[in-house]
């Protein structure tokens, strides 16, 4: 069996799609056969992940996206012919027109787009149509996450036997950070205070007018004790966002060689999302041991289980009280981090990869 995967996200500024093909993709790569994963572009192994730009050098991104668009804009058969010997092709919302011979696949991530449209630029919107258009002609659908799954079976009447769910990873580097790799983020990024953290683009999905509305509401003095500390591309928040997330500690974009070992410094980590799909962020911070508060809403729950202080992220009042009563708890925090740490373990890319494969498997036999 031969997949080829769709991996054009990986050359362009990305976030959650781009992380989840990234890790993904290596980890199929371990336990497939040799020369059963393919990409398009085709990518070696070896290249770092980089949130803000293309993984791949100049030449081979370029030529990348140029194929992209010929595909994307043409009536050439592009991907027909590129497809070749390819059983399955894993699609992206990035093509317009997936090859027609092979098995179609794809992952959906969330279903943002039809629920909070609002909070979305129409370039994200016009995308998710393409999206919607490789799900009806799918032949079988990964979900991130069982409320994914829910949400696509209601809102875009998915048969339920179409669609699995098969839960993300975290990567590795999330589980082993050393003290040493912690004092140099301090270091670097200047962060001299004990920190609650949250990272995210820049975006009214995640909620950070929110998040820093309950901070500025907390005591004073627990405001002189501890600093909020934001991380993330700008991305199409409004003015009041953007003047409200710079008048704390704001980051900007943070490369993705540090946010393992920044994630692990805070004392508290922050994710008061309006939705999220799967909620990398969340996972990342329970692995590396930092206690999280995050929304009741959406996949966070069942992803984040009983190992997170779970609010309601339109309620300033709840998320107000949940920082501070982590804060001024170090023993909360001991029994979050045991916790968060032994929930993390069940999302490993290994296992992620391993139940991937074999839905691939399934599919080809039929």
């Amino acid at each position: 069996m031969r997949v080829l995967i769709d991996a054009s996200p990986l050359l362009v500024r990305s976030a959650g799609v781009k992380n989840y093909l990234y890790h993904w993709i290596a980890a199929l790569r371990l336990i497939a056969p040799a020369g059963a994963i393919h990409t398009f572009p085709a990518l070696g192994e070896g290249a770092r992940l980089n949130h803000q730009g293309s993984v791949a050098g100049f030449w081979r991104t370029y030529a990348g996206l140029a194929t992209l668009a010929l595909s994307n804009y043409t009536p050439l058969p592009i991907l027909d012919s590129l497809a070749g010997a390819a059983d399955i092709f894993h699609a992206s919302s990035l093509v317009r027109h997936p090859p027609r011979r092979p098995l179609l696949t794809t992952t959906l991530h969330d279903l943002t787009s039809w629920i909070m449209p609002e909070l979305h630029p129409a370039a994200n919107r016009r995308a998710d149509l393409h999206l919607a258009e490789h799900l009806r002609r799918a032949g079988r659908i990964i979900a991130v996450s069982e409320s994914t799954r829910q949400d696509a079976i209601r809102l875009l009447r998915v048969p339920p036997e179409k669609i699995v769910t098969i839960h993300s990873g975290v990567a590795d580097a999330f589980f082993n950070v050393d003290s040493e790799a912690i004092a140099n983020v301090c270091a670097r990024y200047h962060l001299e205070r004990p920190f609650v953290l949250s990272i995210g683009t820049v975006e009214p999905r995640k909620n950070l007018s929110g998040l820093v509305s309950a901070w500025q509401a907390l005591p004073a003095s627990v405001q002189d004790e501890f600093e909020l500390v934001l991380a993330g591309p700008m991305g199409w928040a409004n003015q009041a966002t953007a003047r409200q997330v710079r008048a704390v500690r704001y980051l900007g974009y943070v490369p993705e060689r540090d946010i393992a070992a920044l994630t692990a410094a805070a004392t508290v980590f922050a994710y008061p999302s309006l939705y999220e799909g799967f909620g990398f962020p969340v996972v990342q911070a329970m692995a590396t041991g930092v206690p999280v508060i995050t929304s009741n809403v959406s996949a966070m729950p069942e992803i984040a289980g009983d190992a997170a202080v779970l609010v309601d992220p339109r309620s300033l009042a709840e998320l107000r009280d949940a920082l501070n009563r982590l804060l001024l708890s170090p023993d909360l925090r001991r029994r979050m981090s045991t916790q968060g740490r032994a929930r993390a373990e069940q999302f490993r890319w290994a296992a992620c990869a391993s139940k991937s494969w074999q839905f691939f498997q399934e599919i080809s036999r039929r």
